[in-house]
C-alpha cells in the first residue's frame, strides 16, 4: 500500500471515529451536584446518607430574604402585605413542601379541648393602634427561634424559609426561581431588596455560568492560539492542521466522557480548554521539526520521516508523563476531581495518537509547502537561540545565584499557604450570589447548616427527661461557645408543647420540672409526632433525634477548630450512658475534604516525580541526570507555592489540583529536550556540542508550546469562579517560570553534572574498523 493510500485510509477511519464521538458529545449535559463534592468512600459519608434517610437532607431549603423599604421597619403594614402575598405564592409552587414565614407564624395555645393559633403579627391594626405594634414587636424579639430565623436582628428584613423536594434538580429549580421572581415583580419589590440563598441557588448559577464560560474560554483560546501559530509558522497549514488535530482530540475526549455517563461540572468544564492547550504540544513539536528539516533542504518525504522518528519517542514519553499527571488526580476522594483526572489523562493519550496519525496523513496529502525563506544554513531561530545559549553560559553564576535566592524566598513564603475553604469559595467576594449569602450571615442565622444526631442510651427514648436535659445543655454550649445562631431539636418540640398547654406565655417555654410532669406531657406529644415539624426533629418511635441549626459561614479552618472543641465537650460533659451524639451534615463532609487535600496533592506529586525519575533512569542510567531533570521542574512549582503564600491564596478543592497538573505539563518540554539530547548523543560524542545542538533544535518548540500553554491558561483569568481564575493564573505562572528554567538552568545543569558513560563504538575506516573509547 502506497503512503498516500495509507494516508487516505487513515483519514477515513479517524473521520468515522470522530463522527461517532460527535454523536455522544451531542448528549452531554451540564450539572452541578453539591453532593458530588463529598469525600467518596468516607465512613462519615455513609453515616450521613443513612442520617438523611431518617431526617432528610440538611440543604433542601431555599432562603428568601426581603428588606423593608428605606426608612421603614419590617412592621410596616404595606411591606407585611407584600411578604404575605409572596408567602402564599411560594406555598402554591409544586416543589415547595413547607414555607416558614413571619406573616403566618402563630403562637399555639391549648385550652380545654381546643387548640388556638394566635398570630404574632396584626398588621391591620398598626395604623390605628401603635401600642399593638409595639406589643407584637416585643413578643417577637423575646420569643426564641424567631429572631435570626425569619426576623433580622435590626428589624430591617424578613426571611422566608422554603422546604423543598429532596435533591431538586436544575430545571424545576429554575421554574421555581422564575415563579418567585415573577411574583416579586408583580408586587413591585425591587431586586436590590431581595436575596436568595441555598443549594439550588448555587446549582442554578453555577450551571449557567459553566455553559457561558466554556464557550468564552474556547473562543478566546482558538483566537489566541491561531494568532500564535501564525506568528510561529507563517503558513496557513501551520495554523489549520494543529487546530484540526486538537479539535478532534477534544471531540474524542468529550465523547468518551459522555459515553460513560459523566456530565460537565465545575471541574470537567476545564477539560476542553485543557486539551486544547496541552494537545497543541505534540503538533507543534512535529511541525517545528518538519519545517526545520524542509528549511535545511530535505525533501518532503525525508523531512516527514526524520520528524516522526525523532519526535515520536519524546512525544510518547511526554504524553505518558502528562497523562500520568492527570491520572494521579484519581487518588482524590472528590468525584469531580477524580473524573477530571481520568478523562483528561485519557484524552492526552488520544492527542498523541491523533498527532502521529492524523497530522502525518494530512501532511502527506498536502503538497510540498512553500516556506517563506527556506535556508540551507538554518533559520533565524537558530541565531536567536544561539545568542541566548551564549548568554546563559556567560552568566551562569548569575543564573545559579538568582535561582538559589528565589528558591529560598519561595520556600519561606510557601509556609504561609493555608488549607481553608468556604461554602461558595469559587465565587468572588463581590459576586452577587455570594453577597446574597453574606446577607444572611449578617442579618439572619447564616447559611452554614449544622447537624448533630442524638441517640438515647440505656433504654431511654428521645423524650426522656434526662435525655432532654442533656440536649438542652448541648444547645447552651452551641449558642454561647460554638456560634450557632439558630437551633431546633426535640427540646424545641417539648418546650413548645408545654408553652401551648400553659396559655402560650413565654415563661412556660421550658422543659418539665420533673419526671411526673414529663409523663403527662408525653400523651400530648404523641398526638403531634406525625406532623412534619415533629418528624423532622425526632423519629416517630423516639429512638433518635436531631439537633439542627444554621450559623455564619466561618470557613473550614475555623469550623474544624470549633468541631474539635465541640467533640471534646461532648466527650467530657455529656453523659454517654444517657445520650450519645455524632456530628454529621453536609458542611461537616465538605470540611473533611480539607483533611484529604494535602495527602492527595502529595500522592499525586510523588507519583509524578517517581515516573519522571524512572523515565530518566531508563534513558540515561544516571541518578545525576535525574536530579538535573527534576530541579528545573520542581523549582517553578515551589515558586508558585511562594506566590500563593505572598498573595494569600488558600489551598482548597479547586486550587489543590494546580501543582499536580502544572508539574505534569511543565515536565513535557523537559522530556522532549532530554529525549532529543539522547538521540544527538548517539551521533555527537562531545557533550557541549550535543547540548548546544539540542538547544537549537528543541528551543523553538519549547518556547512556542510554552507561549501557547500560558496563553491558553490565561483565558481562565476571565472566569467568574475564583477557583478557575487561580487555576489559570497559577498554572500559567508555573509554565512561564518553567520555560525560563528550561532555557537557562537545565542546559547548565546538564553541562555541570551529566557524566557520559564510557562506551566502545565501532568507527568505519574503509574496509576495516577500529575500537575507539569515548569519555
Amino acid at each position: 500500500m502506497s503512503i498516500r493510500r495509507y494516508a487516505h485510509l487513515t483519514l477515513i477511519v479517524l473521520g468515522l471515529l470522530t463522527a461517532v464521538s460527535g454523536y455522544f458529545v451531542a448528549q452531554l449535559r451540564f450539572n452541578y451536584n453539591f453532593n458530588d463534592f463529598y469525600p467518596a468512600g468516607d465512613p462519615d459519608l455513609d453515616y450521613y446518607q443513612g442520617y438523611t434517610k431518617r431526617f432528610g437532607n440538611d440543604n433542601d431549603y431555599l432562603l428568601l430574604g426581603v428588606e423593608a423599604p428605606a426608612g421603614r421597619t419590617v412592621f410596616d403594614p404595606a411591606f407585611l402585605a407584600q411578604v404575605d402575598s409572596l408567602t402564599q405564592l411560594a406555598r402554591r409552587q409544586p416543589n415547595v413542601r413547607n414555607v416558614t414565614s413571619p406573616t403566618t407564624l402563630a403562637n399555639t395555645v391549648v385550652e380545654g379541648l381546643g387548640v388556638f393559633s394566635l398570630p404574632y403579627l396584626h398588621p391591620e391594626t398598626y395604623a390605628t393602634d401603635p401600642a399593638r405594634r409595639a406589643a407584637d414587636s416585643l413578643l417577637i424579639y423575646q420569643t426564641p427561634g424567631l429572631v435570626g430565623n425569619v426576623f433580622s436582628s435590626d428589624a430591617r428584613a424578613l426571611a422566608l424559609v422554603l422546604q423543598l423536594t429532596p435533591d431538586l434538580k436544575k430545571p424545576p429549580s429554575d421554574s421555581l426561581f422564575a415563579a418567585l421572581r415573577g411574583g416579586l415583580a408583580r408586587l413591585n419589590i425591587p431586586e436590590a431588596r431581595v436575596h436568595f440563598a441555598g443549594r439550588i441557588v448555587a446549582q442554578s448559577v453555577f450551571v449557567d455560568r459553566l455553559k457561558w464560560e466554556l464557550v468564552v474560554f474556547m473562543s478566546l483560546s482558538v483566537l489566541l492560539v491561531t494568532g500564535l501559530l501564525w506568528l510561529t509558522f507563517r503558513t496557513w497549514w501551520g495554523v489549520v492542521l494543529p487546530l484540526i488535530v486538537v479539535l478532534g482530540t477534544i471531540s474524542w475526549g468529550l465523547g468518551i466522557m459522555a459515553a460513560c455517563g459523566v456530565t460537565i461540572d465545575l471541574m470537567t468544564a476545564l477539560l476542553p480548554l485543557m486539551l486544547f492547550v496541552v494537545g497543541m504540544s505534540d503538533t507543534i513539536h512535529i511541525i517545528s521539526r518538519y519545517v526545520s528539516e524542509l528549511g535545511y533542504g530535505a525533501s518532503k518525504k525525508d523531512a516527514l520521516r526524520v520528524t516522526i522518528k525523532e519526535s515520536g519517542f519524546g512525544s510518547g514519553l511526554s504524553a505518558l508523563t502528562t497523562s500520568l499527571g492527570f491520572f494521579t488526580l484519581m487518588t482524590s476522594t472528590i468525584r469531580p476531581i477524580h473524573n477530571f483526572g481520568l478523562f483528561t489523562g485519557v484524552a492526552v493519550i488520544l492527542a498523541f495518537i491523533l498527532s502521529f496519525t492524523l497530522l502525518p496523513a494530512m501532511l502527506v496529502l498536502l503538497g510540498k509547502p512553500a516556506l517563506r525563506e527556506p535556508r540551507r544554513q538554518g533559520h533565524s531561530w537558530d541565531g536567536v537561540l544561539g545568542r541566548l545559549f551564549r548568554i546563559v553560559l556567560v552568566r551562569r553564576r548569575l543564573v545559579f545565584t538568582v535561582s538559589g535566592l528565589v528558591l529560598v524566598a519561595s520556600i519561606g513564603l510557601a509556609t504561609r499557604v493555608h488549607i481553608n475553604s468556604m461554602l461558595l469559595d469559587d465565587l468572588s467576594r463581590k459576586d452577587p450570589v455570594r453577597m446574597d449569602f453574606a446577607f444572611f450571615d449578617r442579618q439572619f442565622a447564616g447559611v452554614r447548616p449544622f447537624e448533630l444526631e442524638l441517640k438515647p442510651a440505656g433504654g431511654r427514648d428521645i423524650y426522656d427527661l434526662a435525655v432532654l436535659r442533656q440536649t438542652e445543655q448541648i444547645e447552651g454550649y452551641l449558642d454561647q461557645t460554638y456560634g450557632l445562631r439558630f437551633a431546633a431539636s426535640p427540646v424545641t418540640l417539648v418546650k413548645s408543647v408545654r408553652k401551648a398547654l400553659h396559655g402560650g406565655g413565654l415563661a412556660e417555654y421550658r422543659l418539665p420540672a420533673d419526671t411526673l410532669e414529663m409523663r403527662s406531657l408525653r400523651g400530648k406529644l404523641r398526638q403531634f409526632r406525625k406532623k412534619p415539624e415533629f418528624s423532622a426533629l425526632a423519629l416517630p418511635d423516639g429512638t433518635a433525634g436531631r439537633l439542627t441549626g444554621r450559623m455564619a459561614d466561618v470557613g473550614s479552618v475555623r469550623a474544624d477548630a470549633l468541631n474539635d472543641q465541640l467533640r471534646r465537650y461532648l466527650r467530657t460533659s455529656v453523659d454517654s450512658t444517657v445520650l450519645r451524639t455524632r456530628l454529621t451534615g453536609s458542611s461537616n463532609l465538605i470540611d473533611k475534604n480539607n483533611e484529604n487535600l494535602t495527602l492527595n496533592m502529595i500522592q499525586g506529586m510523588a507519583i509524578d516525580v517517581a515516573m519522571v525519575t524512572l523515565i530518566v533512569l531508563v534513558l540515561f542510567k544516571s541518578f545525576r541526570m535525574t536530579l538535573v531533570v527534576l530541579i528545573p521542574n520542581l523549582l517553578p512549582i515551589i515558586i508558585v507555592a511562594g506566590v500563593m503564600g505572598l498573595a494569600g491564596v488558600n489551598m482548597k478543592v479547586s486550587t489543590s489540583i494546580i501543582f499536580t497538573i502544572a508539574f505534569g505539563i511543565a515536565v513535557d518540554d523537559t522530556i522532549h529536550f532530554i529525549s532529543k539530547l539522547r538521540l544527538i548523543l548517539g551521533k555527537e560524542p562531545d557533550i557541549f556540542k550535543a547540548v548546544r545542538r539540542t538547544y537549537l533544535l528543541a528551543g523553538k518548540a519549547v518556547i512556542t508550546t510554552s507561549l501557547i500553554l500560558v496563553g491558553g491558561f490565561s483565558t481562565l483569568l476571565f472566569s467568574k469562579f475564583d477557583g478557575t481564575f487561580y487555576v489559570g493564573l497559577l498554572i500559567g505562572l508555573t509554565l512561564l517560570f518553567g520555560v525560563v528554567a528550561e532555557l537557562t538552568l537545565l542546559p547548565l545543569l546538564i553541562l555541570y553534572f551529566y557524566k557520559r558513560p564510557k562506551v566502545v563504538v565501532a568507527v568505519e575506516a574503509g574496509s576495516s574498523s577500529k575500537a575507539t573509547q569515548l569519555p
